[in-house]
């Protein structure tokens, strides 16, 4: 009986701190629950396929993936305030295109490579703008960013155009090898453009603007935030890294083409999501969207490792989306009732 009697303030103790633990890391929980999807999913796939944890395979998730952690980066910014970008993936075409044709007419790689990224932040600009001045809703200003994007991608070609520079070949030709792993100067690139995001975010008065928008915009502006520039400057960073992930896709497939990056835009925002960024904004991690785009990457990994249609690849991440938005709602639900 007396032992009963001291259990139970224990018990209570530990619901308190549970509670308090699950109150103040909540929006924690969707990126660790998709780390540990991403475990189960390496450890399912070492079972079925002995070598496929080998350190060739797992170097190779990274570079085959580079483009669209950049993608996701620049998308991370702009859902946090609750917006979205459709554009990414046509920028990222157009960027790319354009990169090949002035490099084919002999400009040097030093200068086409701020094109580029100036191109991608002007798209970016523009829809910015949009959004903000004149109150045209994210989802059709960025869908007018990628209409627009992609017809500037066909009127610079409508073939592709082969990359023989060899400072962007060198981008993916390179290889740092230790102990069988490996990585090239555009999985670097990548890795470095989710550090940079992830320092500005947590340690610096813009990002802390970006998470106060995306939890209320109203409140924002009676904080004295600078609302106004910050939404703009989101979908400058998402244009940035359309023309960036532009360079490290040519780089990676040698060539520039038209019509690359269809349907990528929904691969990044699922990515995003699933790494646990709400798409009402206001809760996410950079980190969590580069676990997002790896769980993606492994997903696709093992449908090839199967030989089976790589329709399944959309199947499953259609159901994880599905399970992150519930999870989402679960959070966002519980965090109201807490106010």
């Amino acid at each position: 009986m007396t032992k009963s009697l001291d259990l139970a303030p224990r018990r209570t103790g530990s619901r308190s701190r549970y509670a308090t633990f699950m109150s103040r890391r909540a929006s924690l929980m969707p990126t660790f629950a998709a780390l540990a999807i991403l475990i189960v999913l390496l450890i399912s796939a070492q079972a079925r396929f002995p070598k496929f944890l080998s350190p060739g395979n797992l170097s190779a998730l990274l570079l085959d993936n580079a483009y669209l952690v950049v993608l996701a980066v620049g998308l991370t910014f702009v859902i946090l305030t609750g917006g979205i970008d459709l554009s990414v993936g046509s920028v990222m075409a157009f960027t790319g295109i354009l990169g090949a044709s002035l490099l084919s007419q002999g400009l040097p790689a030093a200068v086409v490579v701020p094109i580029m990224l100036v191109s991608g932040a002007l798209i970016g600009l523009l829809i910015g703008i949009l959004v903000h001045y004149f109150n045209v809703q994210p989802f059709i200003a960025s869908l007018a960013g990628l209409f627009l994007a992609r017809g500037l991608a066909f009127v610079v070609s409508l073939s592709s155009i082969r990359v023989e520079d060899p400072m962007v070949l060198w981008l993916q030709r390179t290889r740092f090898q230790v102990a069988g792993w490996y990585i090239t100067p555009t999985g670097i690139i990548a890795l470095v453009a989710v550090a940079i995001a992830a320092y500005v975010l947590l340690w610096t008065r813009f990002g802390r603007t970006v998470y106060a928008i995306g939890g209320g915009e109203q409140s924002a502006r009676l904080m004295g935030l600078n609302v106004a520039s910050t939404k703009i400057l989101v979908y400058v960073i998402s244009g940035v890294c359309g023309g960036l992930a532009g360079l490290l896709l040519t780089a990676y497939s040698g060539a520039g083409y038209p019509r690359n990056g269809i349907g990528t835009e929904l691969d990044a925002i699922a990515a995003v999501v699933i790494g646990g960024t709400l798409l009402t904004g206001g809760t996410g991690y950079v980190l969590g969207s580069l676990i997002g785009v790896l769980v993606y990457g492994t997903i696709k990994k093992v449908i090839s490792f199967m030989g089976a249609e790589q329709a399944w690849t959309q199947i499953i991440i259609g159901a994880l989306l599905l399970l992150f938005i519930v999870v989402q709602r679960v959070i966002v639900t519980r965090s109201q009732r807490r106010r």
